[in-house]
């Protein structure tokens, strides 16, 4: 399993050679992509039981900038793994979600709102479909927790759905995991002032296999 420590430091500018090596396992990738992976996760605290009631705050945009690095089985049974930089853009209802190689390429762009969900890929048209799980499936062979961690990042619990949290024990105000439909969400660090909020937090679900690390630099 590759370390994760490593490949989510930021990148040192790549010889020519790197680029082509790079490139070549990019089309690799980018095939079943969504590029989001936790390999190091906290051991799991006994969680609490609770209603997800909480929703999301009255704050009408949201921006999160960082790198994610995914680790997920494709159709064929193959383990795969991709990392890179993302950008998240959340206005009211609908997120942007723009995934990019670490040579800052786009490799794809995510809009979910709910009338429907758009997916682009690079020199293709636009794929439709009415939710984001199911045009990632389609499109990617796996679907991300777009809607989840519209409430995750905050972090919060969705109020869709029951969930179980386990707090900080060093910090009781802190959540330390959140286990919701099919996910364990760990949150690994937090900000230090004067930053607020979650600095990294590791996802992972049994079935599909899917884990995954995100970084947030801001």
């Amino acid at each position: 399993m590759p370390d994760y420590r490593q490949i989510l430091r930021p990148a040192a500018p790549a010889s020519r050679c790197e680029h082509l090596v790079w490139r070549t396992a990019l089309g690799v990738a980018t095939a079943a992509l969504f590029a989001l992976a936790g390999c190091a996760t906290q051991p799991p605290h006994e969680p609490s039981t609770s209603n997800a009631t909480t929703s999301l705050t009255t704050q009408t945009t949201r921006a999160y900038h960082g790198r994610f690095a995914v680790q997920y089985v494709d159709r064929y049974g193959q383990e795969r793994n991709a990392y890179g930089n993302f950008d998240w853009r959340e206005t009211g209802s609908t997120v942007t979600l723009q995934l990019l190689n670490p040579l800052g390429q786009t490799l794809a762009i995510v809009t979910s709102s709910p009338a429907q969900a758009t997916l682009e890929l690079p020199n293709r048209q636009p794929l439709t479909a009415d939710n984001v799980s199911t045009l990632m499936q389609q499109a990617l062979g796996f679907a991300l927790p777009v809607e989840g961690l519209r409430y995750w990042l905050q972090p919060s619990v969705a109020p869709t759905s029951s969930a179980q949290t386990t707090d900080d024990p060093q910090n009781p105000s802190r959540l330390a995991q959140i286990e919701q439909d099919g996910w364990t969400i760990h949150y690994t660090a937090y900000a230090d002032a004067p930053a607020t909020g979650v600095r990294l937090l590791n996802l992972k679900r049994e079935d599909p296999p899917l884990q995954i690390k995100l970084v947030l630099d801001q």
